[in-house]
């Protein structure tokens, strides 16, 4: 697992430098959700699938950028499911992006996820890596090296950022209920439109909750469950928290049954998703 971080380490300088020089303009193509496409997203993916193809453990790559599966390795044993650079939208007006993978064995379902990691390009570049049964480790980047920062980042058991995506006209009555009930709280709007930089500022921060609900335009959410969801979903259960769908559903049970379907989403503290489930009508 180590080669494949490392390789993702070499990525992150990679799509780091394309950030401050590359055109951050339209392409004239479209991913395989059918949303269009910046250079960026194009650049950035292919730079990941230039990466891995020499790493012999990668069996294939699957991309939020492509349609199907890109087989490398007859003798590889992972897939890595792969978003190039989420929320590339916000690099011209100079916000943290990052890129998120999901590294699976067999059938690409969420309980077959052995590892993830997320970069976040901003300021600085950082890293987050998890295995199963370890709590995740903190990067940063620094004269060209990742510097070990933290090997155990923890989620308290309630927290103070609450960060909810989506258009509000378009949610549910009990999620603004609910949204609206953490501020009377005191807890703290955080939302960049960014799902990495946003749920890696919850967890550096200590605890609070990201939500992509369902709305009435996306009933079934906009975050994809392989490349997104399961990804973030293995961190902050392995951090300590929760991540669950609209039904209570933990997302690493998530069986997509297309790499490009999606799920209303829920990460955080244990306090906030409890709350959530309150609001819900989620039976514990």
């Amino acid at each position: 697992m180590q080669t494949i971080f490392n390789t993702i380490k070499e990525i992150a300088f990679k799509i780091d430098h394309a950030i401050q020089t590359e055109d951050l303009g339209y392409c004239d193509s479209s991913n395989s959700s059918g949303e269009d496409q910046l250079k960026l997203d194009v650049k950035s993916d292919y730079i990941i699938e230039e990466a891995f193809k020499d790493v012999t453990l990668v069996k294939s790559l699957v991309s939020e950028e492509k349609e199907g599966v890109l087989h490398l390795h007859d003798e590889g044993k992972y897939t890595i499911c792969y978003d190039p650079l989420d929320g590339s939208s916000l690099a011209d007006v100079n916000l943290s992006v990052g890129s998120i993978f999901g590294i699976y064995e067999g059938e690409l379902i969420g309980e077959n996820l052995v590892a993830s990691a997320y970069v976040v390009y901003g300021p600085r570049i950082e890293l987050m890596t998890a295995v199963k049964g370890e709590k995740p480790k903190h990067y940063r980047a620094l004269d060209g090296f990742f510097n070990l920062v933290c090997k155990e980042v923890a989620l308290n058991e309630k927290g103070k950022l609450n960060a909810p995506g989506g258009t509000q006209q378009n949610w549910c009555d009990y999620h603004k209920s609910f949204v609206d009930d953490l501020f009377d709280e005191g807890y703290r709007l955080r939302y960049s439109g960014g799902m990495v930089p946003d749920l890696h500022q919850i967890l550096l921060k200590g605890g609070g909750i990201f939500s992509y609900p369902g709305t009435s335009d996306v009933p079934h959410g906009k975050l994809r469950q392989l490349f997104e969801v399961i990804p973030f979903a293995f961190i902050y259960e392995q951090a300590g928290g929760q991540a669950i769908n609209n039904k209570g559903m933990r997302l690493m049970e998530l069986i997509p049954s297309h790499p490009h379907d999606t799920s209303p989403c829920f990460f955080g503290s244990n306090y906030e998703i409890n709350k959530m489930k309150d609001a819900y009508g989620v039976k514990a």
